[in-house]
């Protein structure tokens, strides 16, 4: 692959994983919120999100595709990336590593999780508070469900930071630093609304 392309293939992969991935992400987390306030809430919640004129068009132009773009060619970004944390244990080294193994790791999360959800409505299986309910109640699961989630908006948040930086948003030092406390906010608000989500279900 020649470098020009290259480079345009991570600028789309970057851009991608903010717009519409990283929205769609804090849309979910925020949907899965509503379940806090009992099933009723969350029913209603997912029930809007389903009168969606043409929703399964919107999701596979507006996530699945999206998706699959930025995990497949993260996967190869992760394999193909040469991490200096032993030689350079800065923190930014270990934010470059955990991007990478996060990433991996949900490309295995997230399949389960649509397995588990999406393929199972369209098999017949009614998506409600009950079914996440029922998921979480194995507490493997719901261990599983928490490193995901975790994960997630780690994997959001520091690659907010990567794309600052990499689209010349943030380019001093100063700014960079600036965007390291907003984004480590960033990932602090969604974990804590991602992590009340589940424990709700359970």
């Amino acid at each position: 692959m020649s470098k020009d392309r290259e480079f345009l293939w991570r600028r789309l992969h970057s851009l991608l994983g903010i717009i519409p991935v990283g929205l769609f992400l804090t849309m979910h987390l925020f949907i899965n919120f509503t379940a806090t306030g009992g099933a009723e809430s969350y029913n209603d919640a997912t029930a809007v999100m389903e009168k969606i004129p043409f929703l399964i068009l919107v999701e596979w132009i507006v996530i699945y595709i999206p998706l699959m773009f930025h995990a497949f060619y993260g996967v190869y970004i992760a394999f193909t990336a040469t991490p200096n944390t032993g030689r350079f244990s800065t923190y930014r080294n270990w934010m470059f590593s955990l991007q990478r193994f996060t990433g991996v790791f949900l490309v295995i999360f997230i399949a389960w999780h649509i397995f588990q959800t999406r393929i199972q409505k369209a098999l017949g299986t009614h998506v409600d508070y009950d079914m996440m309910a029922n998921i979480v109640a194995n507490p493997f699961m719901l261990g599983f469900y928490i490193v995901g989630i975790l994960s997630a908006t780690f994997h959001l948040s520091n690659g907010l930071w990567a794309f600052l930086v990499s689209w010349g948003i943030t380019q001093s030092p100063q700014a960079q630093k600036i965007a390291t406390y907003v984004t480590n906010i960033i990932f602090v608000i969604l974990s804590v609304v991602g992590i009340a989500a589940i424990l709700a279900f359970a």
